[in-house]
């Protein structure tokens, strides 16, 4: 029985989860179970989950994804689990490859529920990585342009849009700076 307890012990690799959603009609807690249970079956140990309610799209607003990125930083886990890789950034595959940069010089690889590649090595992995962004990108340009199609569709049969003249608040609103990401 010549081994020691250090190798007796299971070593489990750290992990984070990172959740996002942009609405608040959307649930948090969809993207949560599956990342736990997908970490559970692949041994890793979850050391935290971030979680927001915010659009990719507004620059400096994911403040949990800059906590992450501060966290990774100080090497406190190896990898950062995700629903789908639109979930870090929808501003093409120039942002998503920023963040997967970043924290792949601080030794964390983001692996992706959606998108099992993201496991792929080198520069195949950078490749689809890059493609996966601007499909995001693209996505989200979709959606917007049938946004405003609906809202130009709706002013044109008379449909009065925004606030009503006069009408105030119920709660006071909350007023968050604009943060960007800090630069290392």
């Amino acid at each position: 029985m010549g081994l020691t307890k250090a190798y007796d012990r299971e070593v489990k690799m750290k992990c984070c989860i990172y959740c996002r959603v942009s609405t608040s009609e959307q649930e948090l807690e969809n993207q949560f179970l599956v990342l736990t249970e997908w970490a559970e079956q692949r041994g890793f140990q979850i050391v935290k989950v971030y979680q927001e309610e915010e659009s990719a799209w507004k620059a400096g607003h994911q403040r949990e994804l800059a906590q992450l990125i501060t966290d990774a930083r100080r090497h406190r886990f190896h990898v950062v689990l995700v629903w789908a890789l639109d979930r870090l950034s929808r501003e093409g595959s120039a942002a998503i490859l920023g963040i997967v940069s970043k924290l792949s010089r601080y030794g964390v690889k983001v692996l992706s529920y959606q998108e099992s590649w993201t496991e792929a090595p080198g520069e195949l992995g950078e490749l689809l990585f890059a493609i996966a962004g601007w499909v995001a990108k693209m996505e989200s340009q979709r959606r917007s342009e049938r946004t405003k199609a609906g809202l130009a569709r709706a002013k044109a049969h008379g449909k009065i849009l925004g606030r009503p003249p006069g009408s105030k608040d119920r709660r006071k609103r909350r007023k968050q700076p604009a943060q960007r990401y800090p630069v290392w």
